[in-house]
């Protein structure tokens, strides 16, 4: 596995997807290797290495490894790859990349909706790593959800950080966004001084920004984080984050394993999703009795909704697209 500049111990995707080779070396009893990067100029030589190594499948983690993973595919027809957050058109000629992907907006929505549901002061804000459609995303499925949230309750909650029409918001400054985690609370800070009380950072290791404005407020502030439960990989910011918007990494990188394993390796892309649970909502933890049982209710019917297509997602960053 080669990680993407934010490394594997970064709260977010790079680790779950590192869990999912982890469980894959427990279970199966293979050996694995693993390389973190530190900029973007290192996924190339990251790549070789472990062709080099002689793995049998290489795993890549993020949009952005997206040019040379498929460079190195194209070099190493023998070996199989697969790349986390990325499924670019000009993967479809190669037979031996899967892209592993994962809808989040459908599940996005439904953080969208919860925000909207459990802020004080009617404002609740997002903010991005950088402007990619991993990222962005959620901010449109979060985005849809509160403006879904408006409309079924005669409500007026306000969007800080992102207009999904104009796909413009609030970015991580910096050459490396991800990892600027200052550069995150100061973003998350000035979206609560514009008044947003909960807040929605999808920005990897740099949405911890975001987590440390909403611990220093004293409960006024709290968070729902993105990509794992961040009461798992943030454990000491659990009382300041509601829920988390989900996805299933670990569980979709131990299954292509398996299936290089198996000799069952497809191109075809996996795409997560609420109804492969691929995608959603994590448990509440120490939000349990503090959100409305209607709130819950309304939740699991808007999942439902969202899998039966009575609610449209819209975001154009959506897999398949």
């Amino acid at each position: 596995m080669v990680s993407d500049s934010g490394g594997f111990d970064d709260k977010s995707f790079n680790q779950t997807s590192y869990k999912g080779l982890t469980d894959a070396k427990k279970e199966f009893g293979i050996q694995t290797g693993a390389v973190e990067s530190n900029s973007n100029s290192d996924y190339a030589k990251n790549i070789q290495s472990m062709v080099a190594a002689k793995c049998n499948i290489i795993v890549t983690v993020g949009f952005l490894l997206a040019d040379d993973t498929l460079a190195a595919a194209k070099a190493n027809p023998d070996i199989d790859f697969a790349i986390v957050d990325s499924d670019d058109p000009k993967f479809k000629a190669v037979k031996n990349l899967k892209p592993l992907v994962f809808n989040t907006a459908e599940s996005s929505f439904l953080g969208g909706y919860l925000a909207a549901s459990m802020t004080k002061t009617g404002k609740v804000a997002t903010f991005g790593g950088t402007k990619i459609p991993t990222v962005t995303i959620f901010m449109d499925g979060f985005a849809q959800g509160v403006e879904y949230y408006n409309k079924q309750n005669g409500k007026n909650v306000q969007l800080i950080g992102w207009n999904a029409a104009k796909q413009d918001g609030q970015f991580v400054p910096g050459d490396q966004p991800f990892e600027n985690v200052t550069g995150g609370k100061q973003v998350a800070q000035n979206l609560v001084s514009q008044g947003a009380d909960i807040l929605f950072p999808v920005a990897g290791p740099a949405g911890e920004g975001a987590l440390q404005t909403a611990k220093a407020s004293g409960g006024k502030v709290n968070a729902i984080w993105v990509d794992t439960d961040g009461c798992i990989s943030a454990a000491s910011y659990c009382p300041q984050i509601i829920s988390s918007v989900y996805k299933g990494m670990d569980v979709a990188v131990t299954d292509v394993i398996k299936a290089s394993m198996d000799k069952t390796f497809s191109p075809d892309a996996f795409v997560g999703t609420l109804e492969n649970k691929g995608t959603g909502l994590a448990p509440f933890h120490d939000w349990d009795s503090k959100v409305p049982a209607d709130v819950k209710s309304k939740l699991d019917q808007l999942k439902s909704d969202i899998i039966s297509g009575k609610i449209k997602i819209t975001s154009k960053a959506q897999p398949g697209s």
